[in-house]
């Protein structure tokens, strides 16, 4: 299909973090941009405010007649939405052009350099700060990004001269697999969405696939240690990276942490680079930063250029996410929800608040999850001070019979532990003397951050 063509683009599933991206780009190219959501959010104020008409009613007849024309108006639509959604069926059943998110993706950057980041975790972080850097240097880049990053209030980029484009690549349903990437980064491939997926080794599997979709000339560059075995085309480079093993080919050494900040040397094959400062100060960040800035290098960054971005990247929302830091209160609002993801969210919060009581606020995300995990879960959030556990965010799922909370709950071995619904949450919360607090997950759990810092600031403040 000739994107170009199109005059009209209908998004079923406009306020997605991926799909928003995708919104502000056609409204960017000029095309007139409407669709649906189930419920509104600051983020849809913002595409409504940038020109898009979203509507949170499921019902076909509010589809606008400017995007009845199956010959001009291009149906985008979320693996989310479920396959009986009316405005879906009735794109499909009257022969309009409908396709996944993915493929679009994949269709407006096939004539372009990707920068394709994947991984279980810490995919948001790396194509974030990979942007941030090229972004800011006289290299430049196009990003679609799965995070709306500080520095921009966006989760877009575009670029009137570069054609390398930074996209975080979503293992979610395959997706990934649209995707021809000129160079690849692999984060992680811990096992997740076995709803999907099944077993462990059909994930892996999905990775190795993705390996081979990487253009000849190109480049992979992969955690060290990770289990899969990529399965490369002639002439692409492997490059392995590193937060402390110094037989990757990038890696950090001479870490500093203290006094609320994080230094570390960068060494390449070709360049080392001493006194590389976070501008989010967590030492997670330190691998994020050496797959960031391996991808800078090789693409012509400047080793002055990545100094500086590093520095200055203040981080994407929701991704350890300062709200509040002062001497008498700190909160911090993460997307964690796998448990390598909310292991690193802890410790982080660990390393840098010795000594001070943290509490957690968790919301499991999808049913299916919680049941493959619900050990793993536990054995994480027991690393918490205090623990307030909230009910499951089905997203996309039914319920499974006999799979809620509690499994994660019973599990863990703390004292001091909450099983609470979302509507008791404040009230729990205004009564609890805090000192470090954390908010974890990736539903709708975002929809308290702005209540709970208030409170924190009329309660201490």
């Amino acid at each position: 299909m000739d994107i170009n063509s199109i005059t009209s683009v209908y998004f079923v599933g406009a306020g997605g973090i991926g799909m928003s991206a995708l919104v502000r780009y056609f409204l960017a190219k000029g095309k007139k941009v409407a669709g649906y959501d189930r419920t509104p959010s600051a983020l849809i104020n913002k595409l409504t405010e940038e020109g898009a008409a979203v509507h949170f009613e499921e019902n076909e007849a509010l589809i606008p007649d400017k995007f009845r024309d199956k010959n001009e108006t291009l149906v985008v639509y979320t693996p989310a939405a479920p396959a009986s959604h009316r405005e879906l069926v009735y794109f499909q059943n009257n022969g309009f052009k409908v396709m996944k998110r993915s493929q679009v993706l994949g269709l407006i950057t096939a004539s372009l350099r990707g920068l394709c980041v994947a991984g279980t975790h810490g995919k948001t972080t790396v194509s974030s700060m990979a942007a941030h850097i090229l972004k800011q240097s006289t290299v430049d880049c196009n990003a679609f990004l799965g995070g709306i990053l500080k520095n921009y209030d966006s989760n877009l980029m575009l670029s009137d001269h570069s054609d390398l484009t930074v996209i975080e690549a979503d293992e979610y349903d395959r997706s990934f697999h649209f995707l021809t990437p000129y160079m690849a980064v692999i984060t992680s491939a811990d096992p997740d969405h076995l709803d999907i997926y099944g077993a462990p080794q059909a994930y892996r599997e999905s990775f190795e696939k993705f390996t081979s979709l990487i253009r000849p000339g190109g480049a992979l560059i992969m955690k060290k240690g990770i289990d899969i075995t990529p399965d490369l085309q002639p002439d692409v480079r492997l490059y392995t990276y590193s937060a402390t093993d110094e037989t990757a080919d990038f890696h950090a050494e001479n870490i500093r942490i203290g006094n609320g900040d994080v230094f570390f040397d960068f060494v390449s094959p070709d360049i080392h680079m001493t006194d590389v400062q976070l501008g989010v100060p967590i030492k997670i960040n330190i691998e994020n930063g050496v797959a960031a800035m391996a991808v800078a290098l090789l693409n012509g960054v400047t080793a002055d250029e990545m100094r500086e971005a590093m520095k200055s990247f203040a981080g994407a929302q929701r991704r350890f996410d300062f709200r509040m830091k002062n001497d008498r209160v700190v909160y911090i609002d993460d997307y964690a929800h796998h448990p390598q993801e909310l292991q690193s969210s802890i410790q982080s919060v660990r390393e840098l608040y010795k000594g001070r009581k943290v509490t957690g606020v968790f919301q499991p995300h999808l049913y299916s999850r919680t049941r493959d995990f619900a050990a793993d879960f536990a054995l994480v959030l027991s690393l918490l001070d205090r623990l307030i556990l909230l009910d499951i965010y089905p997203a996309r799922e039914e319920a499974i019979p006999g799979v809620s909370s509690e499994i994660i709950f019973d599990k863990v071995i703390l004292k001091d532990k909450t099983l609470c619904k979302k509507e008791e949450l404040m009230k729990i919360l205004e009564k609890e003397d805090i000192d470090v607090l954390v908010t974890l997950g990736a539903g709708d759990i975002d929809r308290f951050v702005e209540p709970v810092w208030k409170m924190l600031n009329e309660k201490y403040l």
